[in-house]
């Protein structure tokens, strides 16, 4: 699966893992929760 560009910016961010869940890709950020993002 091609994850967006989106995601890999995010990714970079302090504090954030990108998990998959349920055939989602999803980015977590604990420290900062506005760096959410998913991919369906």
């Amino acid at each position: 699966m091609k994850v967006r560009a989106s995601l890999k910016a995010l990714k970079q961010k302090p504090g954030s893992s990108v998990v998959r869940r349920h055939g989602k890709v999803l980015v977590i950020n604990k420290r900062n929760p506005r760096w959410k993002a998913r991919q369906a």
